[in-house]
């Protein structure tokens, strides 16, 4: 089944439901339902944690090291540099996200424009 396997006018709209929206809203159903009844220290919990963070610290590190736009023109080294001054602004100004990211966002906006 592909997206030419049907003429029919409404088949891509049907596509785009079953392919797009059905798969992941179906989870996120799943995860209303379930999750008042989970504890938050339990381990199906922890294993969820772990999970997302991997997926944001892998999203990360491609943007850092195969990034692509006007990214791509930046050095790997004022990428890494303004990740790891992110970092150590969101540890020492008390584990604030924002601190981490803005820190970062004007550090690679200082760089981007000075080169």
């Amino acid at each position: 089944m592909t997206w030419q396997s049907f003429e029919a006018w409404w088949w891509p709209y049907l596509f785009i439901l079953l392919a797009g929206w059905l798969p992941t809203d179906i989870w996120r159903w799943f995860g209303v339902l379930i999750g008042g009844r989970v504890r938050e220290d339990s381990e199906a919990l922890v294993i969820v944690r772990a999970v997302a963070t991997a997926l944001v610290a892998g999203v990360i590190a491609q943007l850092i090291l195969y990034p692509s736009g006007s990214l791509a023109q930046s050095s790997v080294f004022l990428r890494i540099g303004a990740a790891a001054a992110g970092f150590v602004a969101y540890l020492n100004f008390g584990r604030r996200v924002i601190v981490g990211v803005v820190v970062a966002e004007i550090i690679l906006i200082a760089g981007l424009t000075l080169a």
